[in-house]
């Protein structure tokens, strides 16, 4: 999973971003501070994949990974190469889902690119960029396929839907608020639209707002609002807690949390949203000489998740034998889970489930 980090200058985008990964990108109090993206790739907490080591002692431990990527920030403009803007609109279009980090917080010596605090007028300003992206490619799309359509007048639905879609966009509205069929969604994977990626809103509020007053803070309140009406996440954080946190060991920052009224790291809740919103699970891989998560899809056959081990399972996949982790652990070792019938011989219809444990037959 990769995902990108936006946000207009000087919002707490790259303090969050080194917190998060110990990346250690330059942050400073000046705009486009970032210019060249900065990538860090950070582990994915698992507590199953924890017992799992203890219960075999592998030689390789493999839990799965998050690729965070830190993207220049931009001004309006962007869409026509004003400040970063190319190279962010090239950057953002490599990444899974988007998070956007959003200022709600009030601090006269942090400036401000816009020279205030404006949840709404900054969330805009981004996705009008992206908005405006995306109408010139709908554009080029829509001159193409009416070229083709002289010939072709089966393509009479697309050009239709091309348009309601400009049309939709032209407004100024992401097209992620726009209404279309499973269909005309599958159609634009040919046509990846910036504004189409789903978004975490990540609200970055005052240390005293976040652990005190978050509900009385009227720009996260109207973060809350636009997440709602586009069907996006939100969640509030605190960057500079984050950064706090980030060089603590395990047991001091498990202390300083709980001090603090929280249960998880910033990390970890962006973790659990992105694999929500992006509809992710995880399957298990367990034995001496290696434990390892697998990222997969919601929905995933088992054929389809052997070949995110390597592509010969899947083109000779004869079986999946598949425990649960909870039989597994309850049993306390696959043999006697064994013994007890709890490992099943899956097939080919057969559709992964989170926390399966998994050994694949294949033969080619």
């Amino acid at each position: 999973m990769k995902l990108g980090m936006v946000g207009l200058p000087n919002v707490g985008k790259s303090t969050l971003f080194n917190a998060l990964t110990n990346a250690g990108a330059e942050s400073a109090n000046y705009p486009f501070c970032t210019i060249e993206p900065n990538v860090g790739i950070v582990s994915v907490p698992d507590e199953r994949l924890e017992k799992l080591r203890d219960m075999y002692d592998p030689v390789k431990f493999t839990p799965a990974t998050l690729e965070f990527v830190d993207i220049a920030g931009l001004v309006k403009g962007a869409s026509n190469g004003e400040g970063l803007g190319n190279k962010f609109l090239a950057n953002i279009r490599d990444v899974d889902a988007i998070i956007h980090v959003v200022r709600c917080f009030e601090d006269d010596n942090i400036v401000h690119v816009d020279g205030s605090i404006n949840p709404r007028r900054d969330i805009e300003t981004i996705d009008l960029e992206l908005v405006f992206a995306d109408i010139a490619v709908i554009e080029r799309r829509l001159d193409r396929v009416k070229k083709a359509m002289k010939g072709d007048k089966s393509l009479a639905g697309e050009v239709d839907f091309l348009e309601r879609l400009k049309d939709h966009l032209s407004e100024g509205k992401t097209a992620r608020a726009f209404d279309m069929t499973e269909e005309e969604l599958a159609s634009l994977k040919e046509t990846p639209l910036l504004s189409l990626k789903p978004v975490i809103y990540a609200a970055n509020l005052s240390e005293a707002d976040f652990t005190n007053n978050i509900e009385n803070n009227e720009h996260y309140k109207a973060v809350c609002e636009i997440a709602k009406a586009e069907g996006s996440a939100v969640f509030p954080i605190c960057a500079q807690i984050e950064a706090e946190i980030a060089d603590m060991s395990e047991e001091d920052k498990a202390m300083f949390l709980s001090e603090l009224g929280l249960e998880t790291s910033g990390l970890d809740r962006i973790i659990k949203e992105g694999y929500s919103l992006l509809g992710l699970i995880s399957y298990l891989t367990a034995g001496q000489p290696e434990v390892r998560a697998w990222t997969i899809k919601k929905g995933t056959k088992a054929p389809q998740a052997a070949g995110k081990i390597h592509s010969d399972f899947e083109r000779g996949f004869i079986r999946a034998e598949v425990v649960s982790f909870d039989d597994l652990m309850a049993c306390g070792s696959m043999n006697a889970a064994k013994e007890k019938g709890l490992v099943r011989s899956e097939g080919k219809d057969y559709v992964m489930q989170d926390g399966d444990i998994v050994l694949f037959r294949f033969n080619v």
